[in-house]
């Protein structure tokens, strides 16, 4: 392992009705909050409600920001800004899924700074600070609720970036109450899963060669999802379940299993370049292309896809060699998400080869990438071939 240091500032409240909590996390000096949110299940589930009580409770002054999308963009990142700058904002609070997080991430970065937000998006800039924030979840995927990290999308100019700066872009805390992601429907409750396998995997491919530890947190927390997954599709309003794969994607990418090296990553690019064209799901694109990634790049260490194989989806390989090990496990993660209902192809999502081109130079825009192993323009657009 490389030496390292661990340090995550979000205090994590995790468990039933813990939104009760929500007027005591507050920072002392709490006078007006902005409250972000998405297209409105909020609403519906009683969230909202529950919220606001407390925020009442708090004597805070609350402003809204509605309709964060779920590729959030940089239109949307703009307007929450103009209401902090405007109206004397002193503190944030996201509640829905990873997408309302990220957008209040750069929210919460941009009132601080004096130029466009796009700005520290692109890493022209660095922040100076950000606004105190916190979260309350409603959906399991992403992790942002315990990570630095955001994901925004230009639209005007078919961008998509990952970016995050400690600890400004950390939230002060997380409320993670399971019974709050029980009316999330069937897709994109499959999404979640997709997706924090993804965060799981892009970790568990890298070039470190002493990391036991790590690899078997990952393997185990993968069996987890796999072995839940299909009995929270059976039911999707089961509380069990529910908590089970909340609690994977908090873990899945809140640092902890990263430590001492460095994933890969070439996956989330290349869907960030496909969902800044297209504007798909996040985790239907992952879904699509980390198969064909691992295909891709199978011979870079056959070893590791071998072991990714037996430990993680029980391949036996008493009969086969090492690459046949390791093909049929990627193969089972290819039906094991099929099984699920996530997409197999581009197809799926009536992408054709047309705009190659363009997500290749998306892609590309800061040079080669991936530290599993480097991808080039050549690299992409056969991943890309294999995805059709």
């Amino acid at each position: 392992m490389d030496s390292f240091i661990f340090h995550n500032p979000t205090k994590l409240i995790f468990g039933k009705d813990q939104v009760e909590q929500l007027s005591e996390q507050l920072p002392n000096n709490t006078k007006k909050v902005l409250v972000v949110y998405g297209g409105g299940s909020i609403k519906k589930n009683g969230v909202y409600e529950q919220v606001m009580e407390q925020l009442n409770n708090a004597g805070a002054t609350v402003h809204e920001l509605p309709g964060v999308e779920p590729n959030p963009r940089l239109t949307t990142v703009r307007k929450g800004v103009d209401i902090c700058k405007k109206e004397g904002i002193n503190f944030l609070l996201a509640v829905g899924g990873g997408s309302v997080i990220d957008c209040t991430k750069t929210i919460a970065a941009g009132a601080k700074y004096d130029g466009d937000a796009w700005d520290l998006v692109t890493r022209q800039e660095t922040p100076n600070g950000a606004l105190p924030f916190g979260t309350v979840l409603t959906l399991a995927a992403t992790g942002s609720e315990m990570n630095g990290g955001a994901v925004i999308t230009n639209w005007e100019t078919n961008e998509k970036y990952g970016w995050g700066y400690a600890p400004y872009t950390y939230p002060q805390f997380s409320i993670l109450d399971p019974q709050n992601t029980k009316t999330v429907p069937r897709d994109q409750t499959i999404y979640g899963i997709v997706d924090m396998m993804s965060h799981l995997f892009e970790q568990y491919f890298h070039n470190d060669t002493l990391s036991p530890v790590q690899d078997e947190m990952i393997e185990g927390v993968l069996r987890t999802v796999i072995e839940t997954a299909p009995k929270l599709l059976d039911n999707l309003d089961s509380y069990e379940h529910r908590e089970t794969i909340l609690y994977s994607g908090t873990l899945a990418l809140n640092g902890m299993l990263q430590m001492g090296y460095r994933g890969d990553w070439a996956t989330h690019n290349i869907e960030h370049a496909v969902s800044a064209v297209y504007d798909i799901p996040h985790a239907g694109g992952l879904a699509i292309l980390f198969p064909n990634w691992m295909k891709h790049n199978l011979d870079v260490n056959v070893e590791r896809f071998a072991k990714m194989a037996v430990k993680v989806f029980g391949v036996n390989n008493s009969n086969l060699s090492e690459r046949e090990t390791a093909i049929e496990g990627i193969e089972a993660l290819r039906q094991f998400w099929t099984s699920l209902g996530a997409p197999e192809t581009l197809k799926d999502y009536d992408i054709d080869e047309e705009k190659f081109d363009v997500i290749v130079n998306r892609a590309m825009k800061r040079g080669k990438f991936g530290n599993f192993t480097k991808l080039d323009e050549q690299d992409v657009r056969q991943i890309l071939e294999m995805s059709k």
